[in-house]
């Protein structure tokens, strides 16, 4: 193969970022995509702050008028007997170009993002599965083998990037994939045509209906007339009667009233998908000459619609920290410290969160009352502006709720110890 700077593992919106700003730098970079474009992925609502990722892509403007987005302006909940919470507008927080996002259909944003990696100079194998990481005497790792069209190759280069998704490829070989004990959920979800949407600013919101026992549907409303819809809770309660997914949708979509109204004239267009115990944190977030990005180093269950903004957030960052460790000739696992503690606290924000979210003591209108002051710190946290000391406002959630406090997993591996 051709002399590489470096080589990524996986095309989705964490890979192709870090491999775009890459280019830009001037890097010489290769992806490994084991599946051809288009292809499916859920994950299909935005968070504001995606912008920021976006716009350094040069991506922000496009997103406007690219035919796959529905602008979304808020997030909604609803009780379990139906009523609407008053709306987090993303407008009234900020005056900035990233004060609405958007709901996506993802076979043609990922495919977005590829074709501007592609334009920046990154070369990408579609088709060609990531099989092992390849080492170094003295165990750094220094590329990929991977199987592709033309058979078996080898991918040489200084750093590789793993950003395989939930596929987990560099967690899966060192076995550092660690479950989040407390976030173990099901989704269940599929898509219907012609289901309902709220008038004006509205009809792109998300919404977060709840269940009873802290279970909830996600409502988003997609281009072409679509809606995405599923439901979380956990295992005990959706297969309380068995495991028939339509039986399960049918019966929680009669317990919500907001969502028996929506769906009430929509078509459901597609299969029932389903996935099991998705919140994960790798043990290591690098070691020498490899370092993870996206889900393939955590996923945090999808209540606030987080996935796609880590993973591009997470790109730019990642990408950022491995120029510079190219620059100084020095890709150990210490150099992507800074990237993990930055990447994690903004993590850990989010996480503490989701656990009040799900918290049987916890409601933000309960929680509003007693501390209104806050809400522009939830918000901050529900739109992605997670840069900042938030223990405030966790220590004042803990009155309501268990916070637990931030898993200790996840940091560069340190020198001279075992990889697994």
């Amino acid at each position: 193969m051709p002399d590489l700077d470096v080589v990524i593992v996986g095309a989705g919106p964490a890979g192709t970022t870090a491999a775009a700003v890459l280019a830009e730098h001037g890097r010489r970079v290769a992806v490994l995509e084991r599946e051809a474009f288009p292809r499916y992925r859920i994950g299909e609502s935005l968070i504001p702050y995606c912008w920021f990722a976006l716009d350094r892509l040069g991506l922000a403007d496009r997103m406007e008028t690219c035919g796959f987005t529905v602008p979304k302006h808020s997030v909604q909940f609803v009780s379990t007997n139906g009523k609407r919470s008053r709306p987090f507008y993303f407008f009234q927080h900020d005056e900035h170009p990233s004060s609405h996002t958007w709901q996506v259909v993802r076979s043609d944003f990922d495919r977005m993002l590829r074709d501007n990696a592609l334009a920046q100079g990154a070369v990408i194998h579609e088709g060609t599965a990531a099989k092992d990481l390849l080492r170094s005497d003295a165990g750094q790792v220094v590329g990929v083998r991977a199987e592709g069209p033309d058979g078996s190759q080898e991918f040489r280069a200084p750093l590789t990037i793993d950003a395989s998704g939930r596929d987990l490829f560099a967690a899966s070989k060192n076995r550092w994939r660690v479950g989040d004990q407390e976030l173990r959920k099901v989704a269940i979800w599929t898509y219907f045509e012609d289901a309902q949407r709220d008038p004006g600013l509205d009809e792109g919101a998300t919404t977060i209906a709840y269940l009873p026992h802290k279970g909830w549907f996600w409502y988003l409303p997609l281009a072409g007339g679509r809606t995405s819809v599923g439901i979380v809770g956990e295992p005990d309660y959706l297969f309380r009667e068995g495991k028939d997914f339509d039986v399960i949708f049918q019966r929680e979509v009669a317990a919500q009233p907001w969502i028996a109204e929506h769906l009430r004239g929509g078509t459901r267009c597609a299969d029932y998908q389903v996935t099991h115990d998705f919140s994960y944190r790798a043990k290591h977030s690098a070691e020498d000459g490899l370092v993870l990005v996206g889900d393939a180093l955590a996923f945090l269950d999808p209540v606030f619609s987080s996935g796609v903004y880590f993973a591009l957030n997470g790109g730019v960052l990642v990408a950022d920290a491995a120029h510079a460790a190219l620059t100084a000739g020095d890709v150990s696992a210490s150099r992507f410290a800074e990237y993990t503690e930055v990447h994690l606290a903004g993590v850990e924000a989010m996480r503490s969160l989701v656990h009040a979210f799900y918290d049987p003591g916890f409601r933000f209108s309960d929680f509003f009352k007693r501390y209104p002051s806050m809400r522009r710190d939830v918000t901050d946290v529900l739109i992605g502006r997670l840069d900042k000391d938030f223990s405030a406002l966790f220590t004042a959630m803990q009155e309501f709720a268990q916070i637990p406090g931030h898993l200790p997993h996840g940091r560069p591996l340190d020198r001279g110890t075992s990889h697994t």
